[in-house]
């Protein structure tokens, strides 16, 4: 068993765990569930999905992915990566489509891991990672402008693509909310400055509690600003598990086969750079195949207690590691302390404000940028380089992911080719 490719790395550091680290796994837990909470609510938003989703996300696969994964510390949940694809799967198919979308790619992860494929992985190049990593910050950014300014549609008016959503903000500008920006500017300061002067509380979570404090006290942005409880519906209590009150066909699992596909690529591509972030945080290895197969399983588990997509998520796991997290039971904790906040604290969402969700979003857009590689690769890289990160980068703000990704790696491919066979020709 002890050279198993599929084993968890919870069953090789548990022979040697002691009390000291326990009271830290414990410890970094707490904290990264307080980070996590406001993230998760956000990103579910985002995504176009109910704000308790994202939460059943964290707790569901946050712990199936630490307790079956292959790195010590990986923590997963709904992150900003996905918003953008599982906002047009809902958009276009609903809920149903999602739910088998996510089932879907649960079995192509676990069949990746088992087959031994979790090294393929690199072979996707970096100027299409940063690209559609960048669009997908671009897309997120367009989509919090309507909140963060209180901008209201006309009735009907659903945008569902970057472009769009655009266009609906230059067009209903007019009715542009002065109260909501106070509120989401108030938000956003605070998740620039503060850190600068306290690390240890989540900024996240102080936007939150003054986003919500404005407009409870103060009248006039009480009228004026949303929150989440007027426009979304808050359950209490746990989630069901779903198997699907809805019909599976053929006709179905077909028109989600493209979205299943990439949201499996998209989550062992993000799972796996997070596995190789923590590494180098806590001098350790991870276990590729396994923690494919975990973030199979965890996805699965997600879709079935009525969650979206879920990958490793790094900033999540930093914190985890730069709190003294050194094994997968902070990550367990972590899902654990979200399921009582789920139970006892739930309720209390509904007083969030909307812009400062949104101002929330802006940071994880800017954060997940990568601007600076982005520049780096136009400045030193070859032409066909820079084109393929530019392609990539505009397909997936025009059109969507699988799109972008597919593109993508075909012009890159393409390219590998021609260089080839005109090297061959030369010689």
């Amino acid at each position: 068993m002890s050279s198993f490719y599929l084993k968890p790395k919870l069953f090789s550091v548990i022979k040697n765990y002691n009390k000291q680290q326990f009271f830290k796994d414990i410890t970094a837990g707490i904290i990264v569930a307080i980070i996590a909470l406001p993230l998760s609510i956000a990103l579910a938003l985002a995504s176009g999905v109910e704000p308790a989703r994202g939460v059943y996300t964290a707790i569901a696969a946050g712990f199936m992915v630490s307790f079956l994964g292959g790195s010590r510390i990986q923590i997963a949940g709904p992150t900003a990566a996905f918003a953008t694809i599982v906002a047009g799967v809902v958009a276009a198919k609903g809920m149903d489509g999602l739910f088998i979308a996510t089932v879907i790619a649960g079995f192509i992860l676990i069949i990746l891991g088992v087959f031994k494929l979790g090294n393929l992985i690199k072979f996707i190049p970096t100027t299409i990672t940063v690209g559609f990593t960048s669009g997908i910050a671009v897309t997120i950014l367009v989509g919090q402008i309507k909140d963060f300014l209180g901008l209201t549609y006309a009735q009907g008016v659903k945008p569902i693509e970057t472009l769009e959503k655009l266009e609906a903000n230059i067009e209903f500008m007019d009715t542009f909310s002065f109260s909501s920006l106070i509120v989401g500017v108030v938000s956003l300061a605070i998740l620039i400055i503060y850190p600068k002067f306290e690390k240890k509380i989540p900024p996240s979570l102080i936007a939150v509690i003054v986003g919500a404090l404005l407009v409870k006290f103060i009248p006039v942005l009480d009228k004026s600003v949303y929150t989440i409880g007027e426009l979304y519906t808050i359950p209490s209590g746990l989630p069901e598990i779903n198997l699907g009150d809805f019909e599976i066909t053929v006709s179905k699992i077909v028109s989600v086969l493209p979205d299943a596909v990439t949201i499996a690529v998209l989550a062992a591509i993000e799972s796996l750079l997070s596995c190789v972030v923590a590494d180098g945080m806590i001098d350790s290895k991870h276990n590729s195949n396994m923690e494919l197969v975990a973030q199979g399983i965890g996805n699965i588990s997600s879709a079935l207690f009525g969650g979206i997509p879920a990958t490793g998520a790094i900033a999540r796991t930093a914190a985890n590691a730069k709190n003294g997290g050194r094994t997968p039971i902070s990550g367990m904790v972590h899902a654990i302390v979200l399921l009582l906040v789920l139970l006892i604290l739930m309720p209390y969402a509904a007083l969030i404000p909307m812009p400062t969700i949104a101002a929330i979003l802006f940071v994880v857009a800017y954060n997940m940028s990568e601007w600076r590689k982005f520049l780096k690769i136009v400045k030193t890289s070859p032409n066909t380089d820079i084109l393929v990160l530019v392609l990539t980068f505009l397909l997936t703000v025009i059109f969507d992911l699988v799109v972008a990704i597919a593109v993508g790696l075909v012009l890159h491919f393409a390219v590998i080719i021609i260089k080839k066979a005109i090297k061959s020709k030369e010689n």
